[in-house]
């Protein structure tokens, strides 16, 4: 039996990479999945992709396309059963080049809108018996990197917060589980356009020292978007109904070397 039949799911930043990764996961195992993300072509060729799959524009740092969102999740469907939080940038950049817009900019689309989303989905879900909230966190909410200052607080911020959040559902009885999943290196565009940043701060000429460098760091080497996915089904499906507050670090083994 699919684990996830008859249960509504939304994944933002769903257009590529863990997104979408998700969302073909979670539609496999027979969830309805609305796929949201600020790219709007990327967006609607992933909902294509997937059987019965929806997609809307949603820019998740912006507290009105939340509500926007949502209202038409509950006009079209009534109730959400699975929110995750997945949308997120990196900023690969020294701390002394590191701008107060850049801190907000990167702050905004990876910690404002896991609280956004967060309280929002609460919103919806706790009329309709509960659900499963996934926030998408990082290794690097966990350990440090000097150069993505702003990525490793907004990361930081979201294991925290979602510790917080799970223990509000709980104490209220709303039977909401909120959880973070935390990748390491995973080949995504995000990580490729990482690894682009980080041969120009060394002045390279091309990219092959850092991925080999990057798959190095990582005992089991670089993992696949799918990989993270397997994790995010877990925490989304009654496998993990007596588990909330919970860090899920899906890493290779990078952050134990």
């Amino acid at each position: 039996m699919s684990k996830l039949q008859g249960r509504i799911a939304m994944v933002t930043g769903a257009a590529a990479g863990i997104g979408f990764a998700t969302a073909t996961l979670l539609a496999r195992e027979g969830a309805t999945v609305i796929l949201t993300d600020i790219d709007e072509a990327g967006g609607a060729a992933a909902a294509a992709a997937l059987p019965g799959g929806l997609f809307l524009a949603h820019d998740v740092a912006s507290e009105a396309s939340w509500q926007a969102v949502m209202a038409e999740v509950t006009a079209r469907f009534g109730r959400l059963d699975i929110l995750v939080n997945n949308a997120g940038i990196q900023l690969t950049r020294g701390l002394e080049e590191t701008s107060l817009d850049d801190w907000h900019r990167v702050m905004s689309v990876n910690a404002d809108s896991a609280f956004l989303g967060t309280r929002t989905a609460i919103g919806l879900m706790k009329g309709t018996g509960g659900g499963s909230i996934v926030n998408l966190s990082s290794t690097f909410g966990i350990i440090a990197d000097g150069l993505n200052a702003a990525y490793c607080a907004s990361k930081a911020a979201v294991r925290h917060f979602t510790k917080a959040a799970a223990l509000y559902c709980a104490d209220r009885g709303y039977g909401i589980r909120v959880n973070s999943v935390h990748p390491g290196l995973a080949w995504t565009p995000m990580l490729e356009r990482e690894i682009v940043d980080v041969a120009a701060e060394r002045g390279l000429s091309d990219t092959s020292s850092v991925r080999a460098e990057w798959n190095r760091i990582c005992p089991l080497g670089v993992g696949t978007a799918e990989d993270i996915a397997e994790g995010i089904l877990y925490l989304a499906s009654d496998a993990s109904k007596y588990v909330t507050g919970s860090e899920l670090v899906i890493d290779g083994g990078h952050i134990i070397r």
